[in-house]
């Protein structure tokens, strides 16, 4: 197995024992990270991002497969299942993850899925019905920043 390509089997294994820490060992201090909610982070955000949501997915289940990855770049895809906390709703997301590393660490990372299906399961009709719009995924977006910001700040105490 290429170096790389056991450094997201690292990453994944951490996140299924919800090990924020050790999925933040796996990034380089310089990261980016993007999803269709954490729409840019960079440096320390990347490992905050992880040790919330570890923290506050009680019930978090992850699988992974089809990693790959070579010298410059990896894949894999990956898929959680959660009960999103502000609902009560069960989410099952889908994911495909790209990476690319600088000095042995993953330095980018961008996870892909439908936020319009994710939105569907985590806020129920509301989401199923106005998830698409773009003022919806704004809010979504806000909302998780936000969190992300009060989680750090709590931290830093």
């Amino acid at each position: 197995m290429h170096a790389h390509a056991q450094l997201i089997t690292d990453l994944y294994q951490a996140l299924q024992r919800r090990d924020g820490a050790g999925m933040a060992a796996c990034y380089h201090r310089d990261a980016e990270f993007s999803d269709p909610v954490f729409v840019s982070l960079k440096g320390e955000q990347v490992g905050a991002m992880w040790r919330m949501l570890t923290e506050r997915g009680k019930n978090l289940a992850v699988s992974f497969d089809s990693v790959t990855a070579d010298d410059a770049a990896g894949r894999a895809h990956w898929e959680a299942r959660y009960t999103f906390s502000q609902t009560g709703r069960p989410v099952h997301n889908l994911i495909d993850a790209r990476f690319a590393f600088r000095n042995g660490k993953i330095i980018r990372h961008i996870d892909q899925f439908d936020l319009w299906r994710w939105a569907g399961m985590a806020l129920g009709p509301k989401g199923r019905f106005l998830g698409w719009l773009p003022t919806v995924q704004t809010a979504i977006r806000k909302q998780a920043m936000s969190g992300l910001e009060r989680f750090t700040a709590a931290r830093a105490r």
